[in-house]
């Protein structure tokens, strides 16, 4: 009995630390003023800065760190450490309706500087 109990105890945690080892084996921790908003400001920043076409229309600043994290007029576009379930990832992988896909009317963001912004969502999306 105590056996099977260790066992379960044993699977739990190897669940639960999954997450937290695939983060590291990522590699170095992504910043957000050195890689992300560089990015943030090739693809993205002509529409969504303040009076901007996107910004305009959604409400979405991309101009700092504060106003991407404020989101949109209906919500946010980033939840910390899940990447999958944020939306400004869903609409530049393209996993939206082509109509919002982001950049909107440009070319589409590399997968290496899309895997960038999904890795700092991963790690917590920190403002460093």
């Amino acid at each position: 009995m105590m056996n099977i109990r260790k066992s379960r105890l044993l699977r739990i945690l190897a669940l639960a630390a999954a997450p937290l080892a695939l983060t590291a084996c990522k590699g170095k921790t992504v910043s957000y003023s050195e890689d992300v908003k560089p990015i943030l400001d090739q693809y993205c920043l002509e529409c969504h800065r303040e009076g901007g076409q996107g910004q305009v229309a959604s409400g979405l600043s991309m101009e700092n760190y504060a106003s991407l994290m404020r989101g949109t007029r209906n919500g946010p576009m980033i939840i910390p450490g899940d990447s999958l379930g944020s939306n400004l990832v869903v609409l530049i992988e393209g996993r939206a309706d082509p109509s919002i896909q982001m950049p909107h009317g440009r070319d589409r963001i590399p997968q290496a500087k899309i895997d960038t912004i999904k890795t700092w969502i991963d790690q917590g999306a920190k403002n460093n």
